[in-house]
């Protein structure tokens, strides 16, 4: 059994969790109109690929109940609703300016007819009871926790038995060669690109950060089994750049 310990989730070193939530809060409240144009410009429309990917790997029925967690503009949401017409999903998210964008999109018509919620949620203390979804999807949320054993223990807790975690994250490309023109391109042109969308080059500067001391896939699929789940694996998207985690709750 781990020991949970809080780190900056720019650095990866020990620090009090309200460092890296208040840094994330203010971060995505201030670009959330436009995320969205930064993830299309970004990666190149490379994003588009990886959440088909996700959704290709989750193991979600029509009878389930799903939980997006950092479910921010309702992407995942919204790929959820299409590709899987679950039973119901409800969208949750830390930061309440991000879910006002996913509202949007659904009184627009996104989701179609499943039933879709929306909920301002913390990860690391999810206010559900005990195997209450049969699936979790997360697209680059974990990254962003400071206790990430807290909260991957929070989405087994809240699972069926059975359910599955799908999870989408950046992650590290196994070729030495791509990952250091990838490390380059964080550092470099992400905060040129979120500066020049969003205004916010700081806040891109960050994310670059932690993207480079996030744990490569094999690290997360650790921390995922430490905290309880089962059949662990992973697929690569763009060289390593991403990639979709699976986990299953015994």
């Amino acid at each position: 059994m781990t020991t949970n310990q809080t780190i900056d989730t720019a650095t990866g070193q020990a620090a009090p969790a309200e460092l890296s939530t208040e840094r994330v809060r203010s971060i995505f409240s201030t670009i959330a109109k436009k995320y969205e144009r930064f993830n299309a410009v970004s990666s190149f429309g490379a994003y588009k690929r990886w959440l088909a990917g996700m959704m290709a790997q989750a193991p979600i029925a029509r009878d389930d109940e799903v939980l997006d967690i950092a479910g921010g503009t309702g992407d995942v949401t919204f790929a959820v609703a299409k590709a899987k017409r679950p039973a119901r999903i409800l969208c949750t998210d830390l930061v309440p300016e991000m879910l006002e964008v996913a509202r949007a999109h659904r009184a627009d018509g996104e989701g179609g007819e499943v039933p879709i919620e929306f909920a301002v949620v913390d990860a690391q203390a999810i206010p559900y009871e005990d195997e209450s979804f049969d699936c979790i999807t997360m697209a680059y949320g974990i990254r962003n926790m400071p206790d990430r054993a807290r909260a991957l223990s929070e989405m087994h807790r809240v699972l069926r038995p059975g359910g599955s975690l799908v999870c989408l994250e950046f992650s590290t490309p196994p070729n030495a060669a791509w990952r250091g023109l990838y490390h380059f391109y964080l550092k470099h042109l992400i905060p040129f690109w979120g500066g020049l969308i969003t205004g916010d080059r700081e806040g891109f500067v960050y994310l670059g950060r932690s993207i480079k001391a996030f744990p490569d896939q094999e690290g997360l699929a650790a921390l995922m089994r430490d905290a309880g789940f089962v059949d662990v694996t992973w697929k690569d998207y763009t060289g390593g750049i991403a990639a979709v985690h699976v986990a299953r709750k015994g």
